[in-house]
């Protein structure tokens, strides 16, 4: 065989350049965990004055689902972008007066006083906090009382709602952190509340109690609060990796559609650091992804009208 022959059969049986060299591929749209195209949410414009303030209650009567969490870091989220943030501690607990580094058992005043007692107002309880433009309303174990004591009380559902009013001018957005219940005081949240955040861990059993809290929400909206509006679901806890949580995500959906929000919030050990150093997490870790995502809340829930 001649050269130039052996040098053509070869040429014949090498892949050229070209064709070993990736191709760039086409990028698609983000997409969130149900598959919906994840929209570009943008950064809040500057407010020229602040008030009246939209009331959202964060509600959900399983606990351990991410109420006071999402409260505190979703407060201090539009906080950053130039809101003015009230968070009202409605939960005998104290968490989320925990979570804002505030002992409620040291505190004279709280809640309690001001939706109970003549001649004290909610400006009378209110406190700053190290968040710039972000105020909390404590509460202790006093409020477990209120229960009891409500029942008594003429218009025993709007007792809250009237509370609010003082301060209700002041502020952007108000943050009710509800307790882990259908009872009385929730029903003042959902009496006083524009819209309802329902915080759902991303877990079967969770996902049962949601039936009976929009079924709530419904007979409060017809009732008592004909402005009552489900804002939406924060599906929280979500663990990527696991067939289960990817599962109940995509139930929701199936059942209430665009009422999920797009943003959902992992599970990280970030959340409970955050709550022992009584900070939120854009604050802790303000470069976590966990902090990412309750930006992106804060965007998204302004993006819907939700917010300011």
């Amino acid at each position: 065989m001649s050269s130039q022959a052996s040098s053509e059969s070869t040429e014949q049986t090498l892949p050229t350049l070209s064709a070993t060299l990736p191709h760039p591929q086409p990028q698609g749209p983000l997409l969130d965990p149900v598959g919906r195209e994840l929209p570009e949410f943008p950064v809040p414009e500057p407010l020229g004055s602040h008030g009246p303030g939209r009331i959202i209650a964060l509600c959900n009567q399983k606990g351990g689902v991410g109420k006071t969490t999402t409260t505190i870091s979703l407060g201090a989220a539009l906080a950053e972008y130039g809101r003015r943030v009230l968070v009202v501690d409605f939960d005998p607990q104290g968490a989320a007066s925990v979570g804002l580094g505030i002992n409620p058992n040291e505190l004279d005043r709280t809640i309690y006083n001001a939706m109970m007692e003549r001649g004290t107002s909610l400006r009378d309880v209110l406190r700053s906090t190290d968040i710039d433009g972000l105020d909390l309303v404590p509460a202790n174990i006093d409020l477990s009382a209120a229960e009891v004591q409500l029942v008594g009380e003429v218009a025993r559902e709007s007792v809250l709602s009237r509370a609010l009013r003082d301060v209700v001018d002041d502020y952007d957005v108000i943050l009710v952190d509800c307790q882990p219940s259908l009872g009385l005081l929730t029903v003042n949240a959902l009496t006083a509340a524009h819209g309802v955040m329902i915080p759902l861990e991303c877990e079967f059993f969770a996902l049962r109690g949601v039936a009976l809290l929009v079924e709530t929400i419904e007979k409060v909206r017809d009732r008592l609060n004909p402005r009552l509006e489900v804002d939406g679901i924060l599906a929280t806890m979500f663990d990527s990796r696991t067939l289960h949580a990817r599962e109940v995500v995509q139930r929701v959906y199936e059942a209430f559609g665009d009422t999920l929000f797009h943003t959902v919030i992992g599970r990280t050990v970030k959340f409970p650091d955050a709550s022992v150093a009584a900070e939120p997490i854009t604050v802790y870790a303000p470069t976590h992804a966990g902090a990412t995502a309750y930006r992106q809340l804060a965007r998204e829930l302004v993006a819907r009208g939700d917010a300011a």
